[in-house]
């Protein structure tokens, strides 16, 4: 899907990702993967997404959703959001504390956000005391086993806490939810032949050159200027190697 608006777009800031962005489009489908995959439970719904960012996700849930609103701490990106996305509804909260009415949301979403959170365990509970009982929270962080492998501390300066698929587990059940669904985002084939031509690891490349603050070579950026949502997969097997848990919990 492509993204075009007469709004300017946020700046990068590392904490969140833009579409629009020729180098930043690796990051961007990876996400937009995991919203395409995910929107079949938000259809008829009225979801609230705790976390909302630049936008884009929650104006993809909105497509057929009852109604999306956009929760975010930044009044600039919500201001934002509601300039470049109409269809979503926007209002400024601190995620410790949801504004909405217990048992009254189908549906909350939460992307790659609760990497971001001191009290994960409290948004959980709040997540739970929202949603009406029978509906679901969907959820995706990255995997802290191949985010940021052999380390208990992440290696992105704006992660809290990075989970691997078990904790992520027992933190969702530790809230009182079920697990209905725990996956794995990874790279499908195409991107498997892109890891190859760049040394084994197209992440590893785009890092190199963002490091060494060195112009893109035009083949890495031809490369990942091509990447397309439908590049990755999401998938139940060895959860342990995937970049990123995708869950789907249920309030019981």
């Amino acid at each position: 899907m492509e993204y075009e608006s007469a709004v300017p777009q946020l700046p990068l800031t590392g904490e969140r990702t833009v579409p629009g962005i020729v180098e930043e489009n690796y990051w961007f489908r990876r996400h937009e993967a995991a919203y395409l995959a995910l929107r079949p439970y938000c259809v008829d719904a009225f979801v609230l997404e705790a976390g909302c960012g630049e936008g884009y996700g929650a104006d993809l849930l909105a497509l057929g959703a009852a109604g999306v609103l956009g929760l975010d701490y930044d009044a600039l990106t919500l201001s934002h959001v509601a300039k470049a996305y109409p269809r979503v509804h926007t209002a400024r909260a601190n995620l410790a504390a949801l504004p909405v009415r217990t048992s009254t949301v189908d549906v909350v979403a939460n992307f790659q956000v609760i990497e971001h959170l001191w009290d994960q365990e409290g948004f959980l509970r709040e997540c739970l005391r929202v949603l009406r009982p029978g509906s679901r929270l969907l959820i995706t962080t990255p995997n802290r086993i191949t985010f940021s492998p052999g380390r208990d501390t992440p290696l992105n300066p704006f992660h809290t806490r990075e989970l691997a698929p078990s904790e992520m587990d027992t933190l969702l059940t530790g809230a009182g939810f079920d697990v209905e669904y725990l996956a794995g985002l990874r790279h499908g084939p195409r991107l498997g032949v892109l890891d190859a031509e760049f040394g084994g690891s197209l992440i590893d490349a785009q890092v190199a050159v963002a490091v060494s603050g060195d112009p893109w070579p035009d083949a890495l950026r031809d490369a990942v200027a091509s990447v397309t949502a439908a590049d990755f997969a999401i998938t139940t097997d060895d959860l342990d190697s995937s970049l990123d848990i995708v869950a789907v919990a249920v309030r019981p």
